[in-house]
This record gives C-alpha cells, structure tokens and sequence, in this order.
C-alpha cells in the first residue's frame, strides 16, 4: 500500500516557512511552551483555513469531463454522465485538528484539478460551492502520486444525505456502476435532520482515481442534502504522520521558532552586533545536526563563561535549601565527575554522556526553542532537544528564551533521575499523534511541572521546575507567601492561564513525581487519541499498539519481566 504523501511525508504536514517572531505576529514578551503551542494552533488552523479554500476554489473551475480525462486519460460517453446539478456541500465533518501538507496541496491539488472552465459551467449558478473536503483533498493529493497510486484500489464509506426519498439512491448506485465500483454495503435510515428524508452509508471498493470522479459528480447533484467521506487503507488524516524513530527527528526541527534578538527591541543582546553573529553561528551548528552525529564542540568565549559562572555560584548556593533531594542528587553527581564546575560550561556531548548512564536520556543540539509538538516528541524518546547558546552578559539572571545555562542547570539534574525521566518520557509520548488542543493542555502541564513545579518534602515545599532552579528571583517568589500553591490535578493544571511576562501567581505542588505520573497517566487515558503508543528502547522506536499482534508481543515481553521479578523476590527471600 503505497503512503499519502499528505498523511505520511515526515514534517511536511504544515512546514510552514515563517519564523515565529515578532515580525511574523509573535508577541513580543518572554518565550514558553505553552505561547508557542497556542500561536502554533493559531498558524495551524487560519494556513489550514487558506488551503482548503484554494483547494475548493481550484475544484469549482474543473468540469466533470475534463477531471475523468485529466484523471483516467479516457473519454466517458455522453450517455453513461450522470446528470449535474447545484449542491452545497457539508463542511461540518472536517477535521480542526489533523495535518494536511500545505505544500503537497498547494502543489499537487493543482496538478489534480484543472482551472479551465468547460462548455457546461454556463449552465451552472456561481454561488454553490463544488470544492473538496480535507479527506477528498487528501484522496486528490493520492492519485496525483503516480499511475500506481491512481489504480490502487481504495475502500471507502460514502455516507449521503438524500433530499427526496430514497429513489435518489438508484442514481447513486448508478454512478457508481458508471465509475466501475464494487458495492460492498448498503445500508440507510429515515434522518433526523429537517429538510434531508434519509441518510444512506454506501461502501465501496473502486480505484482512487474513479473515486475522486465519482465523488465530484455526486457533490454536484441536486438530489443529495450532503456527501461526505470516509477513507480506510491509510488514506485518512485522522491518523497523522508523527516519529516513530529517533532518526526521524531530524524533520522535526525545521519548525524552529526564531526570537532573534536583532527583532526585538527588547531583547538583551539587541544592540550587540557581535552577540547576535554569535546566535547565528551556533544556531546555524544546531541546524546541521543530523541523528547519529556526535553532538558539536563549541568553544565558549570568557565573556560567555563569565555569565556561566555567575549563575551556577548562584545556584550553587541556593539548590542545598530550596532544590528537591532528587536535584540535590545529581548536582552532586555531575560535580563529582567534574561536569559542573565554574571554570567552564559544559560541553552537550559529555552532558549525553553521563544522562545516558544514568536514565538513558540524551541529547542533541536545537538552534532555539522549538514548536510545542516538536519538542514533546523527542521526549518520547528520551531526547531531550537542548540549545548551546548563551544569554547576553548583560543579563546574566533572566534570558527571554531558553539558553543553555537554563538547560544544564535546570533541566540535566533531574532529567539523571529515574523517575523524573519516565514522566517526561510520558508527557512526550502522550503528545504523538495529538490534537492541536491536547498539545497546549500537555504545553500548559509541562510548563506547571517541569519548568515551574514544587513538590513537598518532609512537610517542607521544594523546587524541581527547570525555570525555577536556573532563575533564583521567581525562586525565591515561589517559595514565598507572596504566590498561591494548589495541589497538582493535571486536568485542572492544563486549563490553567499561565503568566509569561512576571512571576507565576499560582503553582502546583505535586506530593511526589511517582504521585504526579500516576495522576498524569490518568489523565491521558482520558485524551481523544484513538491508539496507544509505548517505546521500545531497545529499537528506539515507538510502536502503535493497535493489533492483537502487537498486544500478545508486549503481553510475553511483559511475562518474562514478571518472571524475572518473582524469582528475585523468592531468592530475597531465602535464608542465609
């Protein structure tokens, strides 16, 4: 079965070329996740918006003859053309939150549809619209492939909403027998919609080419209320294309949301020629990077180790009162093996190094902080996507964006902890295959948890969100009674409105992170995904459980596991 190029082309779902930055309508204030996860809908649902109606607008301009002929390379005689009339199609059952290739339809839709008018569009009134909903633009983007991808047989459910009485149905019946379909279901009800007499699900097999016709000969008639359609054999944007190997993540990066500091006024390095020349040379590493690459060596300036200094003594002196033991753990642990030292700024590679030995975790390089979906991904395969370069000397205690000080003094320590791993692994794994509104809640969660959450320990509130432990003022506002702590619900936790520009007024307080991935787990099982996903380490890839195939494979990986617990048990148990 060969893959729909809209439904399976790595990133190109939505490669959209602009940088999310003030010049393209990004607001100007502090970057996070969660802004980026909405802006990115925003982007998502008004270029989404723009294609289909340039899809639909190309679909009116094309005759039925001149599609079967641009389509099947024949001519159909006059007396097999079904009869054409006005019709307004149902647009209520597009899809808001899957992907469709912006380019792919730009590009191939055009190709697919022809612009010229044909001798009977002078018989048709202008106002209705024939065009193509996301599934049938999809179909079209299929057989545009290759003569191979034309003739394949597609299975497909039509479901039409018949305006006069099922007589209307041996006209369809008919259509389809003139586009050489098989007629595999049939099957209607009296509707329950005012002015439709009957809803008719028809199922059947015929080539992908034939089923474009048919669908756009049937949109026309005057007859049908609606018709919609249902694809099966992988043709479907329901099911959207996401990584399902670590090297896949290398088309998960062109996405990058640009704060550059030579566009915003604001921003500390703006009037530094020579730091915003820096960004650019280590962005344009990042940009270079490809999976298996050892992750490249940057060469810190005095000025840049300066700034690194500064920090980590400040944080050095705050983590023993106000970081979680499990912090407190591992940066001791990376001072033992003289990786935070105040001398120098870690290198990504050694970072790698000591977190692969300890959770498994690695890195690899990113030229800036990435689209939310794009991010979350890689935590679902233990890749945790960290920048290299540094904030401006100017501000050594606040960056607008993540730099790499953020990141090894706040993320690395925990992302060494055991459990801390598993439920960033779990919040990236929930993302695949999500919503555009599911993101922004597994967005706001993150942003709640990871970059801004406290826990409790011994009677006493601790920090272990990143955002917290690499800026010691919102530090020390958090721990205060100046802020609201409520307790970590991940339901309420992902509506909640968050604060980019000052200190968090609320923050959640999780009792423990096994406590918090419990209730996570919870929570997503609750999520619209229809499938569940699990990642193999030994493969590094993500496997989609949605066969009894795949469930009995887990099921005996998972009794062997079990096996292997109960006899350590029972030799714990012996007596000496």
């Amino acid at each position: 079965m060969m893959a729909v190029a809209a439904a399976q082309k790595n990133r190109e779902m939505f490669a959209i070329k602009k940088s999310y930055s003030i010049e393209n309508g990004y607001p100007s204030r502090r970057r996070s996740l969660v802004d980026d996860a909405r802006f990115e809908s925003l982007v998502v649902k008004q270029t989404k918006q723009t294609v289909l109606e340039e899809a639909r607008n190309k679909a009116n301009d094309a005759s039925l003859e001149e599609c079967i002929q641009q389509a099947k390379g024949e001519h159909v005689p006059a007396e097999q053309n079904v009869e054409l009339q006005d019709e307004q199609p149902n647009l209520e059952m597009a899809v808001e939150d899957e992907y469709v290739a912006v380019e792919d339809i730009e590009t191939e839709t055009a190709n697919e549809i022809n612009a010229e008018q044909s001798t009977g569009d002078d018989e048709r009134p202008t106002k209705n619209d024939y065009g193509l909903t996301e599934d049938e633009i999809v179909l079209a983007n299929a057989v545009s492939e290759s003569p191979e991808a034309e003739a394949t047989i597609q299975s497909a459910a039509l479901v039409v909403r018949l305006k006069e009485g099922i007589s209307s149905l041996g006209r369809i019946l008919k259509a389809i027998e003139t586009f050489h379909g098989s007629v595999q279901h049939v099957e209607s009800r009296q509707s329950r919609i005012e002015g439709v007499d009957h809803d008719v699900l028809v199922k059947v097999d015929m080539t992908r080419g034939n089923l474009l016709q048919l669908i756009r000969s049937l949109r026309q008639s005057g007859s049908l209320s609606s018709m919609n359609l249902l694809t099966e054999n992988n043709i479907s944007v329901k099911a959207p294309w996401f990584p399902k190997h670590a090297s896949e993540l290398d088309n998960c990066n062109h996405l990058m949301t640009k704060y550059e500091p030579d566009l915003d006024m604001n921003h500390p390095g703006f009037a530094d020629k020579v730091y915003r020349q820096r960004r650019k040379e280590i962005a344009e590493i990042a940009f270079a990077f490809k999976y298996g690459d050892p992750i490249p060596h940057i060469n810190y300036t005095e000025v840049e180790v300066k700034t690194w200094r500064s920090v980590f003594r400040t944080v050095q002196d705050l983590a023993p009162k106000h970081a979680c033991a499990e912090y407190r753990v591992a940066f001791q642990k990376l001072q033992d093996e003289q990786i935070f030292v105040d001398h120098r700024l870690p290198q990504l590679q050694e970072m790698s190094d000591f977190l692969r030995k300890n959770t498994g975790f690695s890195l690899r390089p990113a030229a800036g902080l990435l689209t939310a979906r794009d991010f979350l991904a890689s935590l679902a395969f233990r890749i945790f996507q960290s920048t290299q370069y540094v904030r401006h000397v100017n501000s050594p205690y606040h960056t607008p964006e993540p730099d790499t000080i953020h990141e090894l003094l706040g993320h690395m320590p925990l992302l060494a902890d055991p459990s801390f791993a598993q439920f960033s692994q779990e919040i990236g794994l929930a993302s695949l295959g999500a919503s555009d509104e599911e993101i922004e809640k597994l967005s706001t969660v993150y942003w709640f948890t990871v970059e801004f959450g406290l826990c409790k320990e011994h009677g006493q509130v601790k920090a272990y969100g990143a955002g917290l432990l690499s800026a010691y003022g919102e530090l020390l506002h958090a721990i205060s009674d100046k802020c609201e702590h409520r307790a970590f619900e991940p339901a309420v936790t992902a509506v909640q409105p968050y604060q980019d520009q000052e200190y968090q007024p609320i923050y959640y307080v999780a009792e423990s992170f096994e406590d918090a991935k419990d209730k996570f787990r919870r929570w997503v099982s609750t999520m619209s995904r229809p499938f569940e996903v699990r990642f193999n380490p030994h493969t590094e890839r993500v496997e989609i459980l949605d066969s009894v195939d795949k469930l009995e494979t887990l099921v005996q990986q998972m009794n062997t596991e079990i096996l292997h617990l109960t006899n350590a048990i029972q030799k714990l148990r012996r007596p000496f």
